[in-house]
């Protein structure tokens, strides 16, 4: 992976859905990770989900286990987020990233390539 660009935010009421979508280029094999991070005003930017490509394996965050669900079209090179029964605390700058190793890891700097961040608002 080379690049990564992600769609897909807007606006909703708490209790909602979103689904956002992440599309990998550049040079692909299977061996990446594609994560999803979110930044809130005044906070730090957080892994909330990722998912291995070949043979997915997935992290959530505790903060939305049951809620949110990572998946991936491989043949699309595409991967979405989707995101129910959306809270107001889940507004943030949602960011999809990558990196081009097979092991998932939570931080920031572990991600080589990142979108431009799409902004999910939730209101109560």
């Amino acid at each position: 992976v080379q690049a990564v660009a992600e769609s897909g935010g807007g606006l909703v009421q708490a209790g909602g859905s979103l689904t956002l979508s992440c599309v990998a280029s550049g040079r692909t094999n299977s061996a990446f990770v594609m994560g999803w991070f979110r930044q809130a005003p005044g906070k730090e930017r957080e892994l909330v989900a990722a998912t291995t490509w070949s043979n997915p394996t997935t992290y959530y965050a505790d903060s939305v286990k049951g809620r949110f669900i990572i998946s991936r079209d491989a043949a699309k090179l595409t991967g979405y987020l989707q995101m129910n029964n959306l809270k107001p605390e889940d507004t943030a700058v949602y960011y999809c990233a990558a990196r081009n190793r097979e092991m998932i890891v939570t931080t920031v700097a572990g991600y080589y390539y990142w979108g431009q961040g799409t902004q999910v608002t939730v209101s109560s």
